[in-house]
C-alpha cells in the first residue's frame, strides 16, 4: 500500500505558501491506519519500550495505539496549563516566535526506555523540546518515529545522536 496516496495535500493552509499534509484521510481508512501503527510498532516490538511519548495533538492519535501495541505506557506532552499535576516545561522557537510544552513530573521514571512518536517533523522544534523533557525526567530515548518528514526543513538535524525514522518523506 502506498501510504502517500492516503494523505490529502492542501495548498495555502493554514496560510499562503504552506502545503499542508492532512493525515485525516489516512486515519479514516482502517487498513492504512492499521498499517501505520503496525509499521511503527513493528520496528520496536522486541526492544522493551516502557513508555511512548507523543506530542499534542496529532501525535496522540499515533502514539497511543503504538503504546498499546508495544505493551507500554503512554505519556502525553501538552501545551502549558493542560496537565493537572506538577509539570516540567520546555520552550522552543518557531519561525514566528516561541512556544512551550509540558509533561507531568512523574510521567517517566529514571532509566525507562522511551519511544517518541509524532505525526510530522518539520523544523524539529517540537520534538527537540520533547527530547529535552524526556531527558529531564531521566528517560532513555530509544527511538523517535514520525509518519511524515518534511526533509527540506532539516528538522532531523536537531536530533543528532538519536535513532530517527520516518515512514514518509516529502
Amino acid at each position: 500500500m502506498d501510504l502517500k496516496t492516503k494523505i490529502r495535500e492542501i495548498p495555502d493552509f493554514p496560510k499562503d505558501g504552506i502545503l499542508f499534509y492532512d493525515i485525516t484521510t489516512l486515519l479514516k481508512d482502517p487498513v492504512a491506519f492499521k498499517r501505520v501503527i503496525d509499521k511503527i510498532g513493528g520496528l520496536y516490538d522486541s526492544d522493551g519500550i516502557q513508555k511512548v511519548v507523543a506530542m499534542e495533538s496529532r501525535g496522540f492519535i499515533l502514539g497511543a495505539p503504538v503504546a498499546y501495541r508495544l505493551g507500554a505506557g503512554f505519556v502525553p506532552v501538552r501545551k502549558p496549563g493542560k496537565l493537572p499535576s506538577d509539570v516540567y516545561e520546555a520552550r522552543y522557537e518557531l519561525e514566528y516566535g516561541s512556544d512551550s510544552l509540558a509533561v507531568h513530573q512523574d510521567a517517566i521514571a529514571p532509566g525507562e526506555k522511551v519511544l517518541i512518536v509524532d505525526d510530522l517533523i518539520a523544523t524539529g522544534g517540537t520534538v527537540a523540546a520533547t527530547v529535552q523533557l524526556v531527558k529531564q525526567l531521566g528517560g532513555i530515548i530509544y527511538g523517535i518515529a514520525f509518519l511524515i518528514e518534511l526533509t527540506s526543513l532539516r528538522g532531523r538535524n536537531k536530533l543528532d545522536g538519536y535513532n530517527v525514522i520516518s515512514l514518509l518523506s516529502y
